[in-house]
């Protein structure tokens, strides 16, 4: 059962200031390292950014697009006044129209980011409820049980599938979570449209910033 002074804590802190910082096309464009860290990683149309938006409760504090993979930096916002926390909008992955060259710069900045940067608490690994976990889902999960950076699983767009069909891709997903040594043993099932689940959302981004 969920705390009502944890949630109204979670939704006082993101009606706050949200503010975009700065993108990062390489590590050497990072924000200082000192504030925590969430960071949202996906598929590319995953729903990453109409998540963000939803969660921080704007319209377009992440730029949605029909164009998927348009995210191809490391984007930063800064939460509370004065900053709290941070989150990390990380490059959509998977996304088979991306140029070889475009996908690597892409691969290797994130696999950096991950084992290089202590002040990330958490990543939100996204996955669309429509399809489950993909095989790009799958590396990413590796790559993040190889940084040792843990993670829990968002299943988005839950609203667009049936409940009998959401069941089964929970089940699936919490299956192939136990088989990864960094993911987190619950999952967070979302719908930015809705709004189902953005609560829960908030106070696990609260909870993993130690906040």
């Amino acid at each position: 059962m969920s705390d009502p002074d944890e949630t109204e804590r979670a939704r006082l802190l993101f009606a706050g200031r949200i503010e975009f910082l700065k993108s990062a096309p390489s590590l050497q464009f990072l924000p200082e390292a000192d504030f925590p860290e969430i960071a949202f990683a996906g598929r590319s149309n995953v729903g990453k950014s109409s998540l963000l938006n939803a969660v921080t409760g704007r319209r377009s504090i992440a730029r949605a697009s029909v164009t998927p993979g348009r995210t191809q930096e490391l984007n930063f916002f800064e939460l509370g006044e004065p900053t709290r926390l941070r989150l990390v909008d990380m490059p959509g992955y998977g996304f088979a129209k991306a140029p070889p060259e475009v996908a690597k710069k892409w691969q290797r900045l994130v696999r950096d980011f991950l084992r290089g940067r202590v002040v990330l608490k958490r990543v939100l690994l996204l996955v669309d409820s429509r399809h489950g976990i993909k095989p790009p889902d799958l590396e990413m999960m590796t790559t993040l049980d190889e940084a040792a950076v843990v993670y829990r699983l968002v299943l988005t767009k839950a609203d667009k599938i049936k409940p009998s069909e959401l069941e089964k891709v929970v089940t699936a997903t919490l299956a192939e979570a136990r088989k990864h040594s960094a993911a987190y043993p619950e999952l967070l099932i979302t719908s930015s449209e809705t709004k189902a689940g953005i609560a829960d959302l908030r106070r696990a981004v609260l909870e993993d910033a130690g906040l």
